[in-house]
């Protein structure tokens, strides 16, 4: 190769886009590897979850344009994400404004790239814990709200998951909740 043609190939390289197609690719393999197994995929409902979900339905439609070398897996991504027999997604929030809010925006998303979810998961609640503590309690009834817009959103698939406590400086924080 030339000097012109190594410019623009580590120029090509350089690119953000190359780096995400590496991810991207990476991400397929490990769904392609997936067959008899079960593969979480934990990530926040904005930010690089769209970004995965946008190079997803892209690649896709590259892929349906182009007769490129495109590997069987990232062929197969987008289908099998889209497949209800083969992926299942759970949506997990917090019963609060923000994150109900936000988890309604990563299913408006994935519904509009064809991916279902059906369950979702309230982690952390306080209202779940029972707690005598009148701040807490407070804080818990404040998540109501949020626990029925979930039942309604998710058409009553969904679970709450009761806050656990955690050791804080030598004492349990659940000492507090009681």
């Amino acid at each position: 190769m030339g000097e012109e043609d190594i410019a623009y190939l580590e120029e090509d390289l350089r690119s953000p886009c190359t780096q995400e197609i590496a991810v991207f690719r990476a991400f397929a393999e490990i769904v392609e590897r997936s067959k008899n197994e079960v593969v979480v995929i934990d990530t926040a409902p904005t930010g690089h979850t769209l970004l995965l979900l946008d190079s997803t339905q892209s690649y896709h439609k590259e892929i349906q344009r182009s007769q490129g070398d495109i590997p069987e897996s990232v062929k197969m991504l987008l289908p099998r994400l889209r497949n209800s027999n083969e992926t299942e997604t759970i949506i997990v929030t917090l019963a609060e404004t923000t994150p109900v809010y936000e988890a309604m925006r990563l299913e408006e998303d994935l519904n509009r790239a064809g991916i279902n979810s059906k369950w979702w998961v309230i982690n952390s609640s306080l209202l779940a814990t029972n707690t005598s503590n009148i701040i807490l309690k407070a804080k818990a009834s404040n998540e109501i709200t949020w626990i029925n817009k979930v039942n309604e959103i998710s058409e009553g698939n969904f679970a709450v998951i009761e806050w656990k406590p955690e050791e804080v400086k030598g004492e349990r924080l659940s000492d507090l909740i009681n």
